[in-house]
């Protein structure tokens, strides 16, 4: 993962000062900034989603994948919706994905941190 895409991640989810999508406009018609913003909606909804799991004491299956790019995939058994999500991340993903707030936590106490 590219170090400005992962910084321009980390920028549109921080609490506090997020960086704005009107005033930065031009940082987002770009092609980086726009799979920055696919990127950071897609971590925000899995985060929600292994929150949600965790609260409800579902199962959260975190494995690495035996591909050449050393993929993480996290499974989830969504008990509401009785469904299954799956959610392939890079690496850099992942670590993304584990500055989310409680989710580091939700999955240490699933017993699935690191893959």
């Amino acid at each position: 993962m590219q170090d400005y895409l992962r910084r321009l991640v980390v920028r549109i989810g921080e609490t506090g000062r997020p960086l704005s999508r009107n005033r930065h406009f031009h940082t987002f018609a770009t092609p980086l900034g726009k799979k920055a913003l696919k990127l950071s909606r897609q971590l925000r909804s899995l985060a929600r989603d292994i929150l949600a799991q965790d609260a409800e004491g579902g199962a959260i299956g975190v494995e690495r994948q035996a591909d050449a790019e050393g993929r993480v995939r996290v499974l989830l058994h969504l008990v509401r919706l009785k469904a299954k999500r799956t959610a392939f991340l890079s690496q850099g993903e992942w670590e993304l994905l584990l500055q989310e707030p409680g989710v580091e936590e939700a999955l240490a106490r699933r017993g699935s941190a690191s893959p």
